[in-house]
């Protein structure tokens, strides 16, 4: 479930991307993550995950939020409303964007080292920009986390995963308390 968005200036024009200097993504998820989160917070829901990237479209700009129960397209909408409206006063991408703001499904990203924990025992599919062994993507069950390694128990051995080393990671079919309602 998702509700987009699309980035103007203030006098309500899509912006053109030679009119700012454009930021890096993790420069931006940054700064999204600090506006999004305390809204996230106030509205009873767990900022889960944010994407900035191309895609086919254009630039997309993806929140991922989660709640008790699950999240309705009426939270989404909410979040997505709200948030709007702060990210066009606070955040210069440089580009002209689409906010979308959904559940994260069945399979939901980790990106917080404590989630990785928070999900022990669940399927995840980690991909690393490092090779581990010769290898650079990774499925199997997380067992935990030592230090700031990732533990996965894949099915012929349990691989440790440096946490700073993780680009993409998400769990496989999860059924937990996420639905969309």
């Amino acid at each position: 479930m998702a509700k987009t968005r699309k980035k103007k200036d203030r006098a309500g024009t899509p912006k053109l991307p030679e009119e700012t200097t454009e930021l890096k993504p993790s420069d931006i998820i940054k700064a999204t993550w600090g506006l999004a989160e305390p809204i996230c917070s106030i509205e009873g829901m767990e900022l889960v995950h944010i994407e900035y990237q191309r895609e086919p479209a254009g630039r997309i700009l993806r929140l991922y939020i989660d709640k008790p129960g699950g999240v309705s397209l009426g939270d989404c909408s909410a979040i997505s409303t709200q948030l709007g409206d702060v990210l066009d006063l606070k955040l210069e991408t440089g580009a002209p964007y689409t906010l979308e703001v959904s559940s994260p499904g069945l399979n939901r990203p980790v990106s917080r080292l404590a989630d990785f924990e928070k999900f022990r025992g669940q399927t995840a599919k980690i991909k690393t920009d490092q090779s581990i062994n010769g290898q650079k993507k990774f499925t199997g069950i997380l067992t935990g986390i030592i230090g700031s390694d990732i533990q996965l128990q894949t099915e012929t051995e349990t691989v440790a995963i440096p946490y700073q080393d993780i680009i993409k990671a998400r769990l496989v079919n999860y059924d937990g308390d996420n639905k969309c309602l």
